[in-house]
């Protein structure tokens, strides 16, 4: 198995982790850096308020500019001063209200302000031709990075869970697409394509992708060529039994002979169960390949279950069969010749095991969507593990339900397949009173 989608997804994986790691901490240095600085209008007025300082300190007026650097320190709520350099105060606040040890004590305006900082540094503007400064604790208005824990949370929590994201859907669509090719090669096939290939989806991959489309399209060649072999075989069957049970009835129809009457009667009735027998196999046959979805017509169930009682009434004169049903039971989407057939197939079932002196009860129950039909007997019943194997094909339970002359073992086998067909299902189950019974469900719409 080649493995290119492992190393393709290593290489996706490796390079997008580093690049992400390096763009976010590009990013965070370069937007740390560029909020660190004063604006330029700070920094202007910081200037301006220096050489003002200046120009008294240079006039001699040391009681006006005292005057403007309490003024000043009022206006901003702010530490102020000049002093000389050697930092002898000349005006304004003493330097050790302020001073934190700081060995950049005394920043000049142009100076990247740290965001970490928990106090605002003095800045400052040196007086020209003298020895002398105008220093000013940084004001809370002009603190740059006021935003900065916010820009921070976004830059290294908010944008990589983005981007790790958008990574995830072009991952899971990258992933997704061979599997949803795979899963509609997989539903065509299953529709009844059988010549449908996965590789046809695939266009060019040629990854651990494109090898299991290849393991599938062998699948689907080896099943493929199996169903049609089963396929052909059935119609072959078909064909090959037909035509001789034809003729042979032909034939029985033709001879009057009364001496062998006893022995045509007892040939007409084993041809009968063959050719019921070939039928209900290739029903059987049809509904388990085909997977036929009959649901196609309305119907009244109260009007079917009449028609099949009293057929069963004409078939079986000596049994006897009660039943418990509404006025009337609509269903929607169904398929008239499935149920009725099913249904027969139970209840000649029941009839069949169920003792002269007894009785076959059907009743038939109105759920909220759903119809539910009980066919009760009074036969010898069934293991309880034996009671799901009883509808495979040619299943029988002991003597006791032995084939006779009547059946085969395909009766229960193809009610539950024809049931299954129109959404519908049956479940056997033993009566604490003695007996089978068989519940029919089947939806209203």
């Amino acid at each position: 198995m080649s493995r290119q989608l492992f190393w393709k997804m290593c290489i996706i994986f490796a390079t997008g982790v580093v690049a992400l790691f390096y763009f976010i901490n590009l990013l965070t240095s370069r937007t740390e850096e560029g909020m660190s600085m004063l604006a330029l209008e700070h920094r202007q007025q910081i200037t301006d308020w220096g050489r003002r300082a200046e120009k008294m300190y240079k006039s001699g007026d040391i009681a006006k500019l005292s005057q403007f650097l309490e003024a000043l320190k009022q206006q901003e709520n702010t530490w102020v001063s000049v002093v000389s350099f050697d930092y002898a105060n000349i005006a304004g606040d003493p330097i050790k209200e302020v001073y934190q040890g700081d060995p950049m004590f005394g920043r000049s305006v142009d100076w990247k302000i740290h965001l970490y900082l928990d106090y605002n540094p003095v800045m400052e503007v040196a007086f020209e031709n003298v020895r002398a400064n105008f220093l000013i604790q940084l004001p809370k208005r002009m603190r740059p990075g006021a935003y900065w824990r916010y820009i921070q949370l976004t830059i290294q929590i908010i944008i990589p869970t983005i981007l790790l994201a958008l990574l995830c859907v072009l991952f899971y669509r990258y992933i997704m697409k061979p599997l949803l090719q795979l899963q509609s090669a997989t539903r065509l096939f299953s529709e009844g394509r059988l010549d449908i290939r996965a590789s046809e989806f695939m266009g060019k991959r040629n990854d651990e992708f494109s090898d299991l489309a290849k393991t599938f399209d062998d699948m689907a060649s080896r099943i493929g060529e199996q169903i049609l072999n089963q396929r052909q075989l059935i119609a072959d069957l078909s064909h090959e039994l037909r035509t001789p049970l034809t003729r042979l009835d032909i034939a029985l129809a033709t001879v009057n002979d009364e001496q062998a009457s006893g022995n045509i009667k007892r040939i007409a009735r084993e041809s009968k169960h063959i050719r019921r027998l070939v039928e209900d196999t290739l029903s059987l046959a049809w509904i388990e390949n085909e997977n036929p979805k009959l649901k196609n017509e309305s119907l009244d169930l109260i009007d079917l279950l009449d028609v099949l009682i009293a057929d069963a009434i004409f078939e079986f004169p000596d049994k006897n069969i009660i039943s418990q049903l509404p006025d009337t039971a609509l269903i929607e989407n169904s398929n008239h010749r499935a149920l009725g057939q099913a249904i027969e197939n139970i209840l000649r079932n029941a009839l069949r095991y169920t003792p002269k002196d007894k009785v076959v009860e059907i009743n038939l129950l109105v759920q909220n969507d759903k119809y539910e039909i009980a066919i009760l007997d009074r036969g010898p019943g069934v293991p309880k593990d034996l009671l799901k194997t009883i509808f495979k094909p040619f299943f029988r339970v002991d003597k006791s339900r032995e084939r006779n002359g009547n059946s085969f073992g395909l009766g229960l086998a193809l009610a539950q397949r024809q049931l299954s067909a129109i959404r519908g299902e049956v479940i056997a189950s033993n009566r604490k009173s003695g007996g089978l019974a068989m519940v029919i469900t089947i939806p209203k719409k």
